[in-house]
């Protein structure tokens, strides 16, 4: 009879520590995933920037030599993410793709012009900036024309800035809620053996001795917890940096780096708070009080 019920008290256990690990695995495998968008926020947004083309049109005029040195010159330049030069024979062919007959048979000539299509850095993608480097542009007297789409950039800038706002505000929020989920399910675990902090209080033992193994083992509960969280999110990490190679997450090892500690950090920060006002709650407590 004995035997039996110690066996079901150590399934009880068990159970109780298996319930606490999960609970905090989860909450911190969301934070993590958190993290991660909230460091990648302006990767992204650097990514989806540095799609949109300044397009220059030449005139017919233009020498090849000044084209070559146009090409080398935005090359070099500070803004520059690359550059693409299109022959009016090529953007022709891709017209007439798209609208799936050669005009150039009704025409009789090819209306298009040679151009550079200008990929700028993330940091440029800025309408004043873009509107500088325009101007200097055009002042070359081969060029004829400057093209970019002002509304999508002025659009891309704004909602970038409304949705880093609100990134960063729902990270703070859960972080909070984080908090409070993991330092409750510490503190029913502790709950469950309130009896048996007050007798060992009864029986001499100091607050100090009765919260040390308590406090140890819940430490070590929040660190299988995190663990098995940081194991979630470097599978959710390596999955996306497989799917999406263009963000290049894996390239940041710092920030991932501390990321990672972070995340566990805060597993055993929280769960060493929570055990141990959870048990001194418990040591302050009245017996008669222990059964409210």
């Amino acid at each position: 009879m004995s035997s039996s019920f110690e066996k079901y008290q150590k399934r009880r256990l068990i159970s109780s520590y298996f319930s606490v690990v999960i609970s905090i695995s989860l909450v911190l495998f969301l934070l993590g995933l958190l993290g991660l968008l909230v460091l990648n926020t302006k990767k992204v947004a650097d990514h989806f920037k540095e799609k949109i083309a300044l397009t220059i049109y030449l005139k017919d005029s233009a020498k090849e030599v000044e084209i070559k040195q146009l090409e080398k010159t935005l090359a070099l330049a500070e803004y520059t993410k690359s550059t693409t030069f299109i022959s009016k024979d090529e953007a022709a062919e891709e017209h007439s793709k798209d609208i799936g007959e050669n005009f150039m048979e009704f025409l009789g000539y090819n209306p298009l012009q040679n151009s550079i299509d200008v990929y700028l850095k993330a940091d440029f993608v800025d309408p004043a900036k873009i509107e500088d480097i325009s101007a200097s542009i055009t002042r070359k007297n081969f060029v004829d024309e400057v093209i970019y789409d002002k509304p999508l950039i002025s659009l891309l800038n704004d909602n970038i800035k409304k949705i880093s706002f609100w990134v960063l505000l729902i990270s703070a929020i859960f972080t909070f809620i984080a908090v409070l989920l993991i330092n409750s399910s510490i503190r029913l675990s502790v709950y469950s053996k309130r009896f048996i902090i007050k007798t060992m209080q009864m029986v001499g033992a100091t607050k100090k001795f009765i919260r040390k193994p308590f406090v140890w083992k819940s430490v070590r509960l929040g660190m299988i917890g995190a663990i098995v969280a940081l194991i979630g999110v470097g599978v959710v990490l390596y999955y996306l940096n497989k799917t999406f190679p263009e963000l290049a997450l894996l390239e940041d090892t710092l920030l991932l780096v501390i990321l990672f500690v972070g995340v566990f950090g805060i597993g055993v920060l929280i769960t060493w708070i929570s055990t141990f006002f959870a048990t001194q709650r418990f040591l302050n407590l009245r017996t008669d009080e222990l059964y409210y």
